[in-house]
């Protein structure tokens, strides 16, 4: 059985925002003269790499699409590739609302998920490990793409918050090796757009919205996995 400290039990707000290169370049100023930089933070900021599942007929592809209120995604999810563990996710959303629960995996482990091998969560014995079980066995959930991307994140504390500005947001829909050094990406970002990211428990302090306020920004509600399935679904969508 996992130990219990491996379980993230997370539910809060998220809104997104897309700003301009010269906009994040601003407001990673002004958030580093007031707010704590995440510690993975090292000069340019950091890589997030995940690799998503989806069901045998995309469920939760088209339920996003489609713009249903209740959607979830299923990913896994490093920081480098030579990490030895990897973050098994469940991403649930109801508007702007998220829970996000997630568990620490082996690399041994993520890699039979990937192979389509579910055996591993029956193994940890985990309430949410088992719930993962059911859902991606029933599903029949095999890996969908990879995507990755440079963040540079700063935090608050109190209430939870995040605030993370995601650049060169690049995926692969052939490779599903999600530990190589090799993969082949492609871009599915402009490359003078950026991300912004707001995250938090309960309320946003009125500090931060004031730094918010200062930039110029429009509220999306892009999805990094279904920016990623750009080239299989325009393709298998008649499009071309």
């Amino acid at each position: 059985m996992s130990d219990e400290k491996t379980l993230l039990d997370v539910s809060r707000t998220e809104k997104k925002y897309g700003i301009s290169k010269i906009t994040a370049s601003n407001m990673r100023r002004i958030f580093s003269t007031t707010l704590k930089s995440d510690k993975h933070n090292t000069g340019d900021g950091y890589m997030v790499r995940s690799l998503y599942f989806d069901s045998y007929d995309d469920s939760d592809y088209y339920d996003k699409e489609d713009g249903y209120n209740y959607r979830k995604k299923i990913r896994l999810r490093i920081y480098s590739t030579d990490s030895e563990v990897a973050k098994l996710e469940k991403k649930e959303k109801v508007g702007s609302n998220q829970w996000k629960r997630s568990l620490s995996i082996s690399k041994s482990d993520a890699l039979k998920l990937i192979d389509g091998d579910f055996s591993p969560l029956i193994e940890d014995g985990s309430d949410f490990a088992f719930e993962m079980y059911e859902i991606m066995t029933i599903g029949i959930y095999r890996p969908r793409c990879i995507i990755e991307y440079d963040r540079v994140a700063f935090i608050v504390e109190e209430n939870d918050i995040r605030l993370t500005l995601d650049s060169n947001i690049r995926a692969t829909e052939s490779n599903f090796d999600l530990f190589s050094e090799n993969l082949q990406f492609y871009p599915v970002s402009h490359p003078t757009e950026v991300t912004l990211e707001v995250k938090y428990d309960n309320f946003l302090f009125s500090y931060i919205k004031e730094m918010l306020a200062l930039c110029d920004k429009k509220q999306i509600s892009n999805s990094k996995y279904i920016m990623g399935r750009s080239v299989s679904r325009f393709n298998s969508d008649g499009f071309i």
